[in-house]
């Protein structure tokens, strides 16, 4: 196995109690809110059904985040976790979970590259049998460098859009040798977290940032997939005028549909006073349009990856840069034009110094989902060839069943004759 030597983030905080005190009260005021993963940890006590395994996570480590790792070393597996954002950790969360007995934490924020890539060597270190992964990285690390380990794998889940669009390139090229749950792509996930969770998240992270209000700037939202639209519908509620701009003709047409001007990114970024991405994809927003905009103007990331604004472009027409703020760096060009990036063009929503990330209920929805794939693996693993698969509809279905009891929701069933009704096709008028 790898022969690394990194380090868990206890052995690289000085005021580690200190740390691990503050991690456990981020952790006790997000686990309040989080009825789902309580049912779900209540479950996995009694039953320890991950007993004997081995949990290798690469996620956000923060508050949230945490919870779902301790729910699944409760369940009795080994977990090893580390960051899947060099930026996203919160180190007192991270040094508050290595603490369990069961839960070996790489995470830290600030990681360079090198740095990065050791912690996530250092999770396959411990040779899993289960990955829990968001944006691929750990997938991809083991396929590509640690491929004797694959016969050992089970399956593993898959958190995010960009994670799950990687996975199904790979898949596509017959490249990935075990089963994967596309999470994000599952209902509980993709209508809550990636539209409510990122335009909630992303907004207020950009707002207490630069201290800015929303009201009357022209928003620019590039792509408009579940993301762009809880960015849109978001910024539109706080009166901010919204652009989407868009390469898939559908969501263009639905976007203008939805009231939205919509334009080429060329037009947009001559009328634009925020620009906030969330496409998944790279060079969104390049050289030639940052010599259209306007001085002063905000420059964001809501995808995973810092791809989607070309910073190498931007630092190379500068003239100066320099800290506007805490986690704002403003480009000064030649012209005296300054062009603001937030958190270095990183995930905005987990990336800026003031970053929370999404709202915990949001994220109890999306984790619950992550447990139960996690669980079904260790079930009905033999059910699942190598692959991107979706979640079992039964399995987003007890997640929202175990969210509605839980906010005292009732709702209504079909009759018999209703289901028969459903399930029949000569039934006309």
């Amino acid at each position: 196995m790898t022969d690394t030597e990194y380090p868990p983030i206890s052995e690289q905080l000085d005021d580690l109690e200190s740390a691990r005190t503050e991690g456990r009260r981020k952790m006790d005021w997000a686990a309040q809110h989080m009825p789902i993963l309580e049912h779900v940890r209540e479950e996995f006590v009694a039953n320890q059904p991950f007993e004997g395994e081995r949990i290798a996570m690469a996620m956000h480590v923060e508050a949230k985040t945490a919870i779902l790792v301790e729910t699944l070393a409760e369940g009795g597996a080994e977990v090893a976790v580390t960051g899947c954002n060099p930026l996203s950790t919160h180190d007192d969360v991270s040094a508050a979970l290595d603490t369990h007995e069961n839960i070996t934490s790489y995470a830290k924020r600030g990681v360079d590259d090198d740095e990065y890539y050791d912690a996530i060597e250092a999770v396959i270190a411990h040779e899993p049998t289960i990955t829990v992964d968001d944006g691929m990285d750990l997938v991809a690390a083991i396929h590509e460098d640690y491929p004797e380990l694959i016969d050992g794998i089970i399956g593993g889940a898959e958190e995010t859009t960009t994670g799950v669009h990687r996975l199904r390139a790979m898949d596509d090229d017959g490249a990935l040798e075990y089963p994967v749950f596309a999470v994000n792509d599952t209902p509980m996930k993709r209508l809550f977290d990636n539209v409510h969770g990122t335009g909630e998240s992303s907004l207020a992270s950009i707002a207490m940032t630069t201290n800015l209000s929303w009201a009357g700037k022209n928003v620019v939202v590039a792509g408009y997939g579940y993301c762009g639209k809880g960015v849109a519908k978001k910024a539109a509620g706080q009166n901010a005028n919204v652009i989407v701009t868009e390469v898939e003709p559908r969501r263009a047409l639905e976007a203008h549909m939805e009231g939205y001007d919509v334009m080429p990114m060329d037009e947009a970024a001559e009328i634009g006073d925020v620009f906030l991405t969330t496409t998944g994809n790279r060079d969104v927003i390049v050289e030639e349009h940052f010599e259209k905009m306007q001085d002063g103007v905000l420059l964001a990331n809501a995808g995973h990856f810092d791809i989607e604004i070309d910073l190498d472009a931007l630092d190379d027409l500068a003239a100066d840069r320099y800290e506007a703020r805490d986690g704002v760096e403003a480009y000064e060009l030649a012209d005296g034009r300054r062009l603001n990036v937030i958190a270095e063009g990183r995930l905005v929503n987990l990336a800026a110094p003031v970053s929370l990330g999404h709202p915990v209920e949001v994220m109890d929805q999306s984790f619950g989902i992550q447990a139960v794939c996690v669980r079904e693996l260790l079930e009905n693993g033999d059910a699942y060839d190598a692959g991107v698969h979706d979640v079992p509809d039964e399995l987003d279905k007890e997640i929202a069943e175990i969210k509605l009891e839980a906010e005292g929701v009732d709702f209504d069933s079909l009759t018999e004759t209703q289901r028969d009704y459903m399930g029949s096709w000569d039934h006309g008028t």
